[in-house]
């Protein structure tokens, strides 16, 4: 018995351009790129206006220029000032590396196309010095600035390495115990301090401007030194006679000990 086949039948393809999917993904892809071009190229989110506030005019025209140029960027090799683009994090460490005179930033985003930069400056409280290089000392031990002899002179023979503007170089508290001995030297004794000299880890030499010297040991408290150093002064070396001394020794024993010139 002879067999018959059955006719083959052949699908009709459907137009390229009734295919949802291919119009579905056109769209996302246009929305997606109306999205990024908006946010990120678009005039309407770049930076135009940077505001700081905080600084003496000169150097905010610097830190201006500066975050100028911290604002550029790019996205798929576009160029961009986009205010969602702008890493306020990374833009404070460049401001503090550049500017070590800052001590505090707040950067703010003011949508759609401004930056507002406030900044506070450091204090010198001191000049703070190694050999013949002597820099602006702030109350938290930074310095910041070439010094003009700002304030106490506080100097150093044990400082290793180079300094450069923005290092730390001394403690809080170990600067604002040095601070307090030359206040207290100067308005409760009537010694005028010439500089405050850090000869070793504990050794704080003091020449004062008569030409003499005081040596304390400044990490333990100078309260009791000090005490031993006003009792002698005004028991046994009236304000006459303290041209002949050489120093006086304060870091032994319950007594202050002087010495004088031969």
């Amino acid at each position: 018995m002879k067999q018959h086949r059955k006719p083959h039948r052949y699908k009709k393809r459907k137009p390229i351009y009734r295919n949802r999917f291919l119009w579905l993904t056109l769209f996302v892809l246009l929305f997606s790129f109306a999205v990024f071009y908006f946010l990120f190229l678009a005039d309407f989110f770049q930076v135009k206006e940077i505001n700081v506030a905080g600084l003496q005019e000169a150097l905010r025209g610097r830190l201006k220029l500066s975050v100028q140029g911290m604002v550029e960027n790019k996205t798929l090799f576009f160029p961009t000032r986009s205010i969602f683009l702008v890493n306020t994090g990374k833009m404070k460490e460049d401001i503090f590396r550049k500017f070590p005179s800052v001590a505090e930033i707040e950067i703010h985003r003011n949508f759609p196309d401004s930056l507002n930069i406030a900044v506070v400056e450091r204090e010198g409280l001191a000049s703070f010095c190694r050999e013949e290089d002597c820099f602006v000392l702030d109350k938290e031990g930074v310095v910041f600035d070439i010094s003009d002899h700002l304030g106490p002179l506080i100097r150093t023979v044990i400082f290793n390495g180079e300094i450069e503007l923005g290092d730390k170089v001394i403690g809080k508290e170990e600067l604002n115990q040095l601070l307090e001995v030359n206040s207290r030297l100067e308005r409760d004794l009537d010694i005028a301090v010439k500089e405050l000299l850090i000869s070793s880890s504990e050794k704080l030499t003091v020449l004062t401007q008569e030409g003499w010297e005081i040596y304390l040991n400044f990490r333990e408290g100078t309260e009791w030194q000090l005490t031993k150093l006003k009792v002698l002064l005004d028991e046994k070396i009236p304000p006459e006679k303290r041209k002949d001394l050489e120093w006086i020794e304060l870091r032994f024993g319950n007594f202050a000990n002087p010495k004088y010139k031969s």
